[in-house]
């Protein structure tokens, strides 16, 4: 292709001959994103979630196969989706296994795209350079990693109000009803690498006293619609055949009440959470503990006595 050609941006292809109508099996079948990378594939990961969201009424199945490191791994990949509602999305810096893709992904008439070939041919004919064609490294092991892994550990050790001496030692608190998303807040927050613990409001139950001891700049308080919250628990009670009295919604209004005057009492936050994503909710919550602790430390400089 010559210089007054430009290569196209990377489009869906199929390997189906082109005017004919490919014949989709199971056409009530999830659709399959599969995402094949020499790398993590987190980028290819993230285009999928983006085509996801465009097609709400489907339902889709992401499978992943990182780190490809030979030809068997390629015609894996491509045989897994073979026959199947696939497209295949890939991120593959081997120009070999590029290759090799492509021509699987033709032989079995699967749909694909290829999201690093073009860009690194376009910006190579470009810059007139070469690109080095190294997989992206594996995630260092440094002390931010481990970081995440000790804010993990300690959200699982201290979920749901367990062992309430550790309140002390981290760096956030949630404090909500059952099903008010506090346990995969508290997951995902460690994975970002703060250790975070959460103290369940129980009706009839009064908190732990350690909840009132503890630094107030890292409470946060949850909440949640009751009606949304009453479907969540009709789905989890069913699941688990638990009590029925679960979801009725006069009994969770009474805790949210409680769970409203327990927020006051600590002084603390809210976020509603109905609707919103975990990791909208996770950076909601970070950056108002981190402002409170700076509005915190600002009040204490201004107050402390100054020397003559």
């Amino acid at each position: 292709m010559g210089a007054n050609h430009p290569l196209p941006a990377c489009v869906f292809e199929s390997g189906a001959t082109v005017g004919r109508a490919a014949t989709l099996p199971g056409m009530g079948d999830p659709v399959e994103l599969h995402v094949i990378s020499d790398s993590t594939g987190e980028t290819a990961a993230k285009v999928a979630k983006a085509v996801e969201d465009q097609f709400p009424d489907l339902t889709f199945d992401v499978i992943r196969h990182p780190r490809i490191t030979s030809a068997d791994d390629v015609q894996l990949a491509a045989s897994r989706a073979r026959g199947r509602r696939a497209v295949m999305i890939y991120t593959l810096v081997d120009n070999h296994y590029r290759e090799s893709m492509r021509a699987l992904c033709k032989r079995y008439k699967l749909h694909y795209c290829d999201l690093l070939g073009h860009p690194i041919d376009a910006v190579a004919r470009v810059s007139g350079l070469t690109a080095r064609m190294e997989p992206g490294p594996r995630p260092a092991l440094d002390s931010a990693y481990f970081k995440r892994i000790a804010a993990i550990e300690f959200a699982v050790r201290f979920d749901d109000g367990v062992a309430a001496h550790g309140l002390d030692g981290a760096d956030i608190v949630l404090v909500g009803v059952s099903r008010s998303s506090k346990t995969p807040l508290s997951i995902y927050l460690g994975y970002l690498g703060y250790k975070t613990a959460n103290v369940p409001i129980v009706r009839g139950i009064e908190p732990p006293p350690e909840l009132f001891e503890i630094e107030p700049a890292k409470i946060v308080g949850l909440t949640i619609d009751a009606e949304a919250l009453s479907e969540i628990r009709q789905t989890r009670a069913r699941a688990m055949r638990g009590p029925k009295r679960y979801a009725e919604l006069i009994e969770i209004y009474e805790e949210l009440e409680q769970a409203e005057a327990v927020h006051r009492r600590l002084g603390c936050p809210v976020i509603e959470v109905s609707g919103l994503a975990i990791e909208e909710t996770a950076h909601r919550i970070i950056r108002l503990v981190e402002q409170r602790r700076l509005d915190a430390r600002d009040a204490a400089r201004t107050s402390a006595p100054t020397s003559a």
